[in-house]
């Protein structure tokens, strides 16, 4: 995962109302309508989060029945993880490089 797909990952997930409709989804897999009557937010509005949410790739719709339920891409949601993880290794790594170059003074 490069920079370029990590940017529009943090853009969606910066919204409250998208991390709490991730967080839902977290929980079981639900229509946008179920979302909306869980969450202070309408219908058409919970759709809109949706679209951002499926266009980043971290939600899929699956169909059941008549209904379209979305569910969390848990892979993708692992690689922004490992990403993050990775950078802050990589912190850690100057900062101790750093701490050693000063303490040598």
């Amino acid at each position: 995962m490069t920079t370029d797909t990590l940017l529009p990952v943090f853009s969606a997930l910066a919204d409250e109302t998208r991390w709490s409709i991730l967080q839902a989804l977290g929980e079981a897999d639900a229509s946008a309508s179920a979302l909306a009557g869980r969450l202070p937010v309408s219908r058409q509005a919970i759709a809109k989060h949706l679209s951002v949410l499926q266009e980043v790739g971290l939600v899929e719709p699956i169909r059941v029945g008549r209904e379209v339920r979305f569910r969390v891409i848990g892979a993708e949601l692992s690689a922004t993880a490992a990403r993050l993880d990775a950078i802050g290794r990589e912190w850690d790594r100057r900062l101790a490089a750093i701490k050693e170059i000063a303490e040598g003074l």
